[in-house]
Parts: structure tokens; C-alpha cells; sequence
């Protein structure tokens, strides 16, 4: 299984947001985020996903691509620009990313799970052991 990483949407307050700013950043060129540091397992994590925290839930994912460079001597992290939602979870905010181990990720949301769900309600369900 590949290794994911779990990062904060920072700014975003809702999927809805978060998917319209992939889609601007994919509209603009290749879809990329910046990081200071090369991680240590980037090879595991090349195939996985960049897994998003909004609200304190892990929401959704989008998948990574590759790793590359980018101004400044910082490190590209190359998506696929899509929003792929999973079931959330709750994951404390933390700075920059974590890793996030492939049997520990959350199953993403198929046809009548509970997509139809706001992440927040779906969120507290999945708490209470009700998901």
C-alpha cells in the first residue's frame, strides 16, 4: 500500500471551496503545491494521495502525481486535479503535512455512502460509530 500525507486546507472552510480552488489551480497550468523539504519517504509516496483536513475532519484526497522543484529551492508536490472524497474522519490540524500510513486511511465514498452528507454531520456519525 502507498504511504499518504495528511496536510490543512488552509482557508478553506468547506469542500465545496476546496474543489473550486483545485480547479482553479488546474485551470492555471499543472496543479502543485510547495513545500520547504523533500520528504524522507517521497518515493513511498509517489501513487498516494494528499489527503485534506477541513474543520478538523479528514474530508477528502486528491492524488500525487510526482515530486519536483520549484522557485526558491522548495519542493513541488504535482497533483492530480481532482478531489476525490473520502469518509471522514476526525485528524487534528497540525503545520505542513504528516504521513498517513495506507491501512490507515479512510475508504472513499462511493455511490449512496454518505456523500449526500454534510462532512460535518457525516463526521460526527462516523464519532459515534453511526457510519
Amino acid at each position: 500500500m502507498p504511504l499518504h500525507i495528511t496536510k490543512v486546507a488552509y482557508g478553506c472552510d468547506s469542500v465545496e471551496f476546496l474543489k473550486e480552488r483545485l480547479a482553479l489551480r488546474a485551470a492555471h497550468g499543472p496543479s502543485f503545491l510547495t513545500t520547504r523539504y523533500l520528504p524522507k519517504r517521497h518515493a513511498e509516496i509517489v501513487g498516494g494521495s494528499l489527503f485534506w483536513i477541513i474543520k478538523h475532519q479528514l474530508i477528502g484526497r486528491t492524488p500525487i502525481v510526482r515530486f519536483g522543484e520549484a522557485e526558491g529551492g522548495r519542493v513541488a508536490i504535482h497533483l492530480e486535479p481532482q478531489l476525490i472524497l473520502v469518509q471522514p474522519r476526525p485528524k487534528r490540524a497540525h503545520q505542513g503535512w504528516r504521513y498517513l500510513e495506507g491501512v490507515d486511511a479512510p475508504a472513499d465514498l462511493g455511490d449512496g455512502d454518505m456523500a449526500a452528507l454534510p462532512p460535518e454531520l457525516a463526521g460526527k456519525l462516523a464519532e459515534l460509530g453511526l457510519a
